[in-house]
């Protein structure tokens, strides 16, 4: 808990609430920063089609990110228009795209009805939650250094604004090849936090393939999926994977490292792409 007690700032994304309890032993009345989570409806031509739980911060990153993650957009510029609406019960993201990925998203609905940003609860039949990704080649792909993963780990907290002031949000980041944070946003899910990366990337023309993203969570298999549909080779996670996580991984030819711990890190899939005299090592 980051508790307030002199001066206050504004930070984005986060709520000023008063807390009350004991630290030390010692009871304390303050005003804390608390993170945004309010429902999200995200609306495709003026048709609802999935309501999140999310940090309202950087929604058009979101909106473009998860459109594209789910495969209903192929690319950034069937995105016509994002326009986000808030109101009492939260905020609807209205976005106009292409007659092409209206078509796809219509094809989608039923898979999605009742999807929520951490499960797949409105799936009905289990050909739906693995769908076809796209295969990086393993040689078509840079390779990293153990010491290039470690140091974009510890870079992270640094720039994690809105969990230093609430520390209740996730994180994900692109890095350059050498272990540079490039493009970091945050939000309350971890899902949410690698759509809006992805989105911001394919609003800025970056070449994910070039480097690789980092995550302050476990790697659940969505994680991989949004990581492969993005065109990254490799998905660092500070926690573990799953084992769905790690078999995703290797059908996409993403490289899957787990429990990023300074120099320490495991390798679940496709090692040939880490340089290390380890890349079996686990912790």
């Amino acid at each position: 808990m980051n508790l307030v007690t002199d001066a206050v700032q504004f930070c984005e994304g986060a709520q000023l609430l008063p807390v009350r309890g004991v630290r030390g032993g010692r009871p304390f009345d303050v005003q804390d920063w608390v993170a945004e989570e309010v429902p999200v409806a995200l609306e495709y031509n003026g048709i609802s089609h999935a309501v999140m739980l999310a940090t309202p911060l950087d929604l058009e990153d979101f909106a473009l990110g998860f459109s594209l993650s789910e495969g209903i957009l192929e690319a950034a510029h069937e995105l016509y228009s994002v326009e986000a609406e808030p109101s009492a019960l939260g905020v609807t993201v209205h976005l106009q795209v292409s007659s092409a990925a209206f078509a796809r998203l219509k094809l989608r609905r039923r898979s999605m009805a009742g999807r929520t940003g951490c499960g797949l609860c409105g799936t009905e039949s289990l050909t739906q939650v693995s769908r076809e990704l796209p295969v990086l080649r393993s040689d078509a792909a840079a390779q990293f250094d153990r010491e290039a993963i470690g140091r974009a780990m510890s870079q992270l907290p640094s720039q994690q604004t809105l969990q230093e002031a609430t520390g209740a949000v996730h994180a994900a980041a692109w890095c350059s090849a050498e272990g540079e944070v490039m493009w970091l946003r945050e939000d309350v899910g971890r899902h949410n936090a690698l759509d809006k990366l992805v989105g911001a990337l394919a609003a800025n023309d970056v070449d994910a393939s070039t480097g690789f993203i980092a995550v302050t969570s476990r790697a659940s298999f969505e994680m991989v999926q949004k990581a492969a549909m993005a065109g990254a080779p490799l998905l660092a996670a500070v926690s573990a994977p799953t084992s769905f996580a790690v078999a995703t991984a290797q059908r996409a030819g993403l490289t899957l490292v787990g429990f990023v711990r300074q120099q320490d890190l495991g390798v679940y899939s496709h090692p040939q792409r880490l340089r290390t005299a380890d890349p079996q090592r686990v912790r």
